[in-house]
């Protein structure tokens, strides 16, 4: 969640792409459980009268099963600080499945009867393997950790901070992660993604309102703020198609569930100059943002007025979860949405692209959709969670061998 106050181009070519890449994937990255992790914050609430903090000590990891994709269920739960401050894709699952890496973004600090945020920097190392998976390690990052991506060959990792206005990049051998550089981008940092190659990166500079582009090199990672670009106040969701062709955008907005319609952008990212080709009115606050395995569509959470206290003439109830297109001339395309819970927060695909699964943070629920051609439906199962779900996401994509 933003914080309040620490606060087809032909697509067949791109599809068959994607397909090979699939099959060129080794047995461990193609094999390995089909889950998900889900951050649990149990310090931040959402209130009739507003958003509220609450001490620390209740946060929790879970692993959702996704094997039985229309119906996931609750596999284990592990007791580890995490938080709604920030963008809810501060976790990831490496490509060959063994290791979960989740950032804890802040901890609350108690001045009166009152909890404050304040930032954390700490990033936990999940082993998944494990039974049940296990905390093996924290290592310490940058200020406010938030958004974090894991590259395609699973050795290299990045972490958007955003106290820190930089980017940590760790090396990762086996269960071991170890911060090895710290690339300063200049300002508040909040979600990063890596694109199939490996060889470039994106990173959401949320305040600025523009998009950052890192060069990355075996483990040397560099910034150019001259490709830096322009897409839009509280930018935090961002995800490139797996052809590398396209990255998407959400923009919240200056404020988020404030009764304003907000966007999606679309940026050519595999240009020598990546550039802005488009947005897509996408109704208020789209809080995160989802690729098909297949490069077809991007799913968004999208909370409307749900963050809103109760009172404010921008409240709605719940939100929803949208499905968007890229069209043959490089332009976006809204294809329908349906209802979502009560502050949506995370949203990813099963490893299918039939299902999308989404947070809703105080309902402490993981809704449940199908994509059927051009069309999201909610399915109707809804799994409870012990928790509110802070963050969602499953592996990462895997490149060629």
């Amino acid at each position: 969640m933003r914080t309040r106050r620490l606060t087809l181009a032909a697509r067949s070519t791109a599809l068959s792409a994607a397909l090979l890449i699939c099959h060129a994937l080794p047995a461990s990255a193609a094999e390995g459980p089909a889950r998900l992790l889900v951050g649990l914050d149990g310090k931040t609430f959402f209130r009739p009268g507003g958003s509220e903090n609450g001490p620390n000590g209740q946060d929790a990891l879970a692993v959702i099963d996704i094997a039985d994709p229309a119906r996931p269920r609750l596999a284990h739960t592990i007791p580890l600080d995490n938080s709604v401050y920030g963008p809810p894709t501060n976790l990831q699952i490496t490509p060959d499945g063994r290791l979960g890496l989740v950032a804890s973004s802040v901890l609350m600090r108690r001045e009166g009867e009152a909890w404050y945020a304040q930032a954390d920097d700490r990033l936990h190392v999940v082993d998944l393997a494990a039974e049940p998976p296990r905390l093996v390690e924290t290592v310490r990052v940058g200020r406010q950790p938030s958004g974090l991506a894991i590259g395609p060959s699973g050795d290299l990792a990045l972490v958007a901070n955003r106290e820190g206005r930089s980017v940590t990049v760790l090396a990762i051998a086996g269960t071991r992660v170890r911060p090895i550089a710290t690339v300063d981008v200049g300002d508040e940092a909040a979600a990063v993604a890596i694109a199939p190659d490996g060889r470039r990166a994106f990173v959401a500079k949320n305040k600025a309102g523009r998009v950052g582009v890192l060069a990355i090199s075996g483990a040397e990672v560099r910034y150019d703020p001259a490709l830096d670009m322009p897409v839009g106040p509280g930018t935090y969701g961002i995800e490139a198609t797996p052809d590398g062709a396209f990255l998407f955008t959400g923009n919240t907005g200056p404020a988020p569930s404030d009764g304003h319609a907000d966007t999606v952008g679309l940026i050519r990212a595999d240009a020598a100059r990546p550039v802005v080709l488009d947005h897509a009115g996408i109704g208020d606050t789209a809080e995160a943002l989802a690729v098909s395995p297949d490069g077809r569509y991007a799913a968004v959470s999208v909370v409307k007025g749900a963050a809103a206290p109760h009172a404010s003439p921008s409240y709605t109830p719940g939100g929803a979860a949208v499905l968007l297109a890229v069209a043959p001339e490089g332009r976006l395309r809204y294809l329908g949405e349906a209802p979502a819970g009560a502050v949506t927060q995370g949203i990813a695909f099963d490893p299918s692209g039939g299902y999308v699964y989404v947070g809703n943070y105080a309902d402490r629920t993981l809704g449940v959709y199908r994509v059927e051609g051009d069309t999201i439906r909610e399915t109707g199962f809804r799994l409870d969670l012990p928790g509110q779900p802070a963050s969602l996401r499953g592996r990462a994509r895997g490149g060629l061998p």
